[in-house]
């Protein structure tokens, strides 16, 4: 009789810390995995305290309250149920802990394996806060129904390199299962798949790969689970962004475990759509979170913030986004009437507080320090400090958190003002660079993604993403005043960030030399401004903060490749 074998993969949305509420969600999900028939419910890395734990998982108490629930956990599968392999860390007072994979059946934990591969690159820096344990060997699991499987579990970057999958393979494992917490970045899949193609290819194996989802700060996990067949099909795959429980059964049929019955197979989202519900997820989670009742950002009719008041009207619902168009002597009545109809096309609360008399106030205060010295951005950044000063009162007074509405553009060059339009708590744009800004309003405009809760239709106004941006600080100004245009901007910024090409390689592609000079200084220059900026959704492979870790007082530039142009 051949053996027959089903896996839930329990992709799961947990909170960081929250031991208990995590411990609940996985005996709900294990129950259900119970119901449809499981011998095994999979859950992903470091399900029972959240991802990433960061200097958290430091903490003896921590430690000590998981190795009890993982007892607990492990005491329920003595019931009639599926066994359950999840990710959790363990420490045996050696040293620092280990991030670890369990399996848990009759009631009993059966087997653990420590974490391997440790990433420390990009936001990962694993290696500071755990230990590596050794290439692991399977996991024995003895089926209900008669029979065994050998299990090769592995945990996320041990997939990345082809030596624990090999390890598994010659050790005797019959099909690999991956537990992740993986962060989104716009082509991330593509290289998930890659990876686990590689493995499957090299072990003759079939692999299961189930991710978390949800936001944790600035990091979106955007599940879009899956499972491979020894020949490499996509034999199940999970939706995006959303939690779901996912059945495969497989069947040993002499030659190794080959997938049986109807497949289950979410459709990709398309690039802008998983980008718009990365922001979403990742802003729904962090006001949920960390238990806001909602947000307060400002309303300038301009792109920026129509996309980001759109964002959060569809994460957290219209009625829980308040937003102040907070006019001053520049502001032109075109963009009082865009912020209206943003507004009102998206159904948020909107008031209008005026900053005239602050800055009348400001400037008569400063006049004796300030003498007969003419206007310059000292005056611009009164106002948009001003604008944050309004904004961290409501905030302060209400309780709602402040949603800052710049973009990756703007911080790059360090076209923002620290401790005005910089206020907030959380930004959605933070990783998104202005171009793609302009795409994504468009986006929304033409459809509401899956799981949204603003109305439908139009969510931007078209004049506001038609018009020439400009913040309005002084008469007449656009932003192309002092930089260059967005789409020159941004290939200029895409290749100095995300490519680490050099100005002059830039320069060599094509780029014009004065603008490549000057992007390339400005972004040396705000390193400053951006170390001191919320966080916001990591959209790009290089998202300012824990991706891109540059020193404020750095003289390298001046010896660097921007000179060498001359």
């Amino acid at each position: 009789m051949s053996t027959r074998f089903t896996i839930a993969l329990a992709q799961c949305n947990p909170t960081v810390g929250d031991l208990d509420g995590n411990l609940a969600l996985i005996e709900q999900l294990w129950r259900e995995a119970a119901e449809a028939g499981a011998d095994l419910v999979v859950f992903p890395e470091l399900a029972l305290t959240g991802y990433p734990l960061e200097d958290l998982v430091l903490k003896p108490a921590l430690l000590e309250r998981t190795a009890s629930l993982l007892g607990e956990l492990a005491a329920k599968t003595v019931e009639a149920g599926p066994a359950i392999l999840l990710g959790a860390p363990w420490a045996d007072g050696k040293g620092r802990p280990y991030n670890g994979a369990f399996l848990l059946a009759a009631g009993e934990i059966k087997a653990r394996r420590a974490k391997h591969e440790l990433p420390n690159y990009g936001v990962f820096d694993e290696k500071r806060v755990f230990a590596a344990g050794p290439v692991p060997g399977p996991m024995r699991l003895d089926l209900e129904g008669g029979g065994t499987v050998r299990i090769g579990a592995m945990v996320c970057e041990d997939m990345w390199t082809p030596d624990v999958a090999e390890g598994l393979e010659e050790s005797g494992a019959e099909i690999l299962i991956v537990i992740n917490g993986s962060p989104f970045e716009a082509t991330k899949q593509d290289v998930r798949l890659q990876h686990a193609v590689a493995r499957v290819t090299e072990t003759g194996l079939p692999l299961v790969y189930l991710n978390l989802v949800g936001g944790q700060d600035e990091l979106v996990f955007d599940g879009a689970s899956f499972a491979l067949d020894a020949d490499r099909r996509l034999v199940a795959q999970a939706p995006w962004f959303e939690p779901a429980l996912l059945l495969t059964t497989w069947a040993d049929d002499g030659d190794g475990f080959v997938p049986t019955g109807e497949r289950s197979l979410a459709t990709p989202p398309e690039p802008l759509d998983a980008i718009y519900r990365a922001m979403v997820l990742g802003l729904r989670d962090y006001v949920a979170k960390n238990g806001f009742p909602g947000v307060v950002l400002g309303l300038s009719g301009g792109v920026d913030s129509g996309l980001s008041a759109a964002v959060a009207a569809d994460a957290l619902g219209p009625e829980r986004v308040h937003a102040l168009m907070m006019p001053s002597r520049f502001t032109s009545e075109e963009s009082l009437e865009d912020a209206r109809e943003s507004a009102a096309l998206l159904g948020i609360e909107l008031d209008t507080v005026p900053i005239e008399p602050a800055f009348e106030a400001f400037g008569g205060m400063l006049a004796p320090l300030f003498g007969d010295r003419p206007p310059d951005t000292t005056e611009e950044n009164i106002q948009s400090r001003i604008r944050g000063l309004i904004l961290m009162a409501v905030s302060n007074k209400l309780g709602s958190m402040v949603l800052t509405t710049g973009n990756k553009s703007e911080m790059s060059v360090g076209y923002a003002t620290l401790y005005g339009d910089m206020c907030g708590g959380y930004s959605v744009l933070k990783d998104v660079y202005k171009t793609t800004v302009f795409a994504l309003c468009h986006y929304r405009n033409s459809t509401r993604p899956e799981g949204c809760l603003g109305p439908e239709g139009m969510a931007v106004p078209l004049r506001t993403i038609e018009k020439p941006p400009t913040a309005e600080l002084r008469e007449g100004q656009k932003d192309e005043d002092s930089l260059p245009a967005y789409p020159l901007l941004d290939a200029i910024l895409q290749g100095l960030i995300e490519d680490d090409f050099s100005a002059a390689e830039l320069v060599e592609a094509g780029h014009p030399e004065d603008a490549v000079r000057r992007v390339s200084n400005l972004l040396d220059i705000a390193e400053y401004k951006r170390r001191q900026a919320p966080p916001g959704v990591k959209i790009t492979a290089k998202s300012f903060g824990r991706d891109r870790r540059y020193p404020i007082t750095n003289h390298f530039r001046r010896l660097g490749s921007v000179d060498n142009l001359d």
